[in-house]
């Protein structure tokens, strides 16, 4: 999997309302996962190329479903976001060893359209995590994960290896990895212009006036 560390750190000073107008712009309106995924915390942020995961609820052998989950946490890749279709809403898809073990691996952060456990600890850990929920309940024989690096769909939203990804207190946009370096360079140029609207409003300029000079708002 590529990673760009330069990017990746370009991406996380963005915000994900500016790289979905970017997106919208060129056509890519489907970019966003489903607005009930949200940031364990209002201040998590994550930024990077995707590494996908998909998995599914099944009876199996709580060792298995051990060996299953920690083959997982080894192969997660330095420097990427895991990005995980669970396709479980019952089960915790994440807790605080496995985030801590992510982290110390350098993984930037972990994106699932199932639950979290043992939040208070990830929170304090500052591991982003983006989850629909929060339960005790974990996955000790009763899920394991079925495939990485290949696509997969949370909420109608396709997302592939190699795509770039931002989450913020607003959601979750994804980048296709094809684009990911002009549209990054757009979203800085619509930044600039947007804090340009802005010192131009609060130095007097009638906000109309503001946006017809700079054709952003």
């Amino acid at each position: 999997m590529k990673t760009d560390p330069t990017l990746t750190e370009r991406l996380a000073a963005c915000y994900t309302g500016a790289v979905f107008d970017v997106l919208r712009g060129r056509g890519h309106a489907n970019c966003l996962l489903p607005k009930d995924i949200v940031p364990l915390s209002e201040t998590m942020k994550l930024a990077g190329p995707v590494f996908t995961m998909s998995g599914s609820p099944k009876a199996v052998d709580g060792h298995e479903s051990l060996l299953a989950w920690t083959g997982f946490l080894s192969r997660a890749p330095r420097g990427a976001v895991v990005v995980c279709e669970g396709n479980d809403d019952v089960r915790a898809l994440m807790g605080e060893l496995s985030a801590e073990t992510l982290q110390m691996r350098g993984v930037r952060g972990y994106v699932t359209d199932g639950a979290s456990r043992d939040c208070g600890f990830i929170q304090r850990l500052g591991f982003p995590v983006f989850c629909r929920g929060r339960t005790p309940r974990d996955v000790v024989g009763t899920w394991t994960p079925d495939a990485f690096d290949e696509p997969v769909v949370i909420g109608g939203c396709r997302v592939l290896p190699g795509d770039w990804i931002l989450g913020d207190i607003d959601g979750v946009v994804v980048i296709p990895g094809a684009i990911a370096e002009p549209v990054i360079s757009e979203v800085e140029a619509v930044m600039l212009t947007e804090n340009q609207v802005r010192k131009a409003i609060l130095e007097g300029m009638d906000p109309q006036q503001a946006y017809l000079r700079h054709r952003k708002f």
